[in-house]
């Protein structure tokens, strides 16, 4: 039997039917997808919540439509998972009725949280004590000493820093750890981006004041993103690459989305999960199965 292998999808909401049709086929139709291969969890947040962090999503959710999302997953057998990363959050954040009626709908044994501010975590820990604890890739983590004693801590993943994916002394200085790493495997942003902790300073202002009229100067603005350009990013991690870091015992793997295209979303997911002579009737299959649900 192939070793199971988890993989993370973005958009609790924003890829909410999307990730329904993806996890009900390979739940339906495994013939289709690898062998082994499950989906470990959804992350992302509810519109509006100011704890978010990574993207900024403006707007707000009923609190009949979050517990109904929330259930969905797991009917699925599938955690969400809150990016709780606003690395602007303080002290007087912590009340937000909004998050915490998130956290509480949640609050079941099976869901799980991105941290990435001590002043958040301590709280969330201490009220919620029954979710699962994440160090968020936001930290910025890329010193292989760091990464060691950040590992040691009382987290059930840590998300790997992209600008590691390929750093083969960092990689094998943490192996005895790798199946506590998760790794994103197309990340959009461009290598040691000297600007991603000040994009993610940005979308937490943005998150705490509900605005998004100015977008970050950001040069991957300039055009359209597709996972084509994403595939030629020297941090990707191709499916020709993927075995040797499972044999490793990595079994974690993120793929991003919260904020990107539809199109580039299902691109990633037919070319990690599908076999590859299955690719082109999965992604059919998706979008057939949408445009239904869409009633287009």
């Amino acid at each position: 039997m192939a070793k199971e292998v988890y993989w993370h999808l973005p958009g609790i909401t924003v890829n909410f039917y999307l990730n329904q049709v993806i996890i009900k086929m390979m739940r339906d139709h495994p013939e289709l997808f690898k062998d082994g291969y499950r989906i470990g969890s959804v992350y992302g947040t509810f519109p509006g919540a100011i704890w978010n962090g990574g993207r900024a999503v403006i707007g707000i959710t009923a609190k009949n439509e979050m517990e109904a999302i929330v259930k969905t997953y797991n009917a699925f057998d599938v955690p969400v998972r809150f990016t709780w990363t606003n690395s602007l959050i303080e002290e007087k954040h912590l009340n937000d009725t909004y998050c915490n009626l998130i956290m509480e709908i949640a609050d079941n044994g099976f869901n799980q949280v991105l941290c990435n501010r001590p002043v958040l975590e301590d709280y969330l820990r201490e009220k919620y004590p029954h979710f699962k604890y994440l160090s968020s890739t936001t930290k910025r983590i890329v010193d292989t000493k760091a990464l060691e004693e950040e590992l040691k801590k009382d987290y059930f993943l840590v998300v790997l820093d992209y600008d590691l994916n390929h750093d083969k002394e960092a990689l094998e200085a943490v192996k005895p750890y790798a199946d506590r790493i998760e790794i994103l495997v197309d990340e959009v942003c461009f290598p040691h981006c000297p600007k991603r902790v000040d994009h993610y300073k940005d979308e937490s202002l943005m998150q705490l004041n509900f605005e998004r009229a100015k977008p970050y100067d950001c040069p991957n603005r300039k055009k359209k993103p597709s996972f084509d350009e994403c595939k030629k990013r020297p941090h990707f991690i191709g499916n020709d690459e993927l075995p040797s870091y499972i044999e490793d015992g990595f079994v974690n793997f993120k793929i991003v989305g919260r904020g990107l295209p539809l199109d580039m979303v299902v691109d990633s997911y037919v070319y990690y999960l599908a076999k590859d002579e299955e690719r082109e009737h999965v992604k059919e299959k998706i979008f057939t199965t949408l445009n239904k649900i869409m009633g287009k």
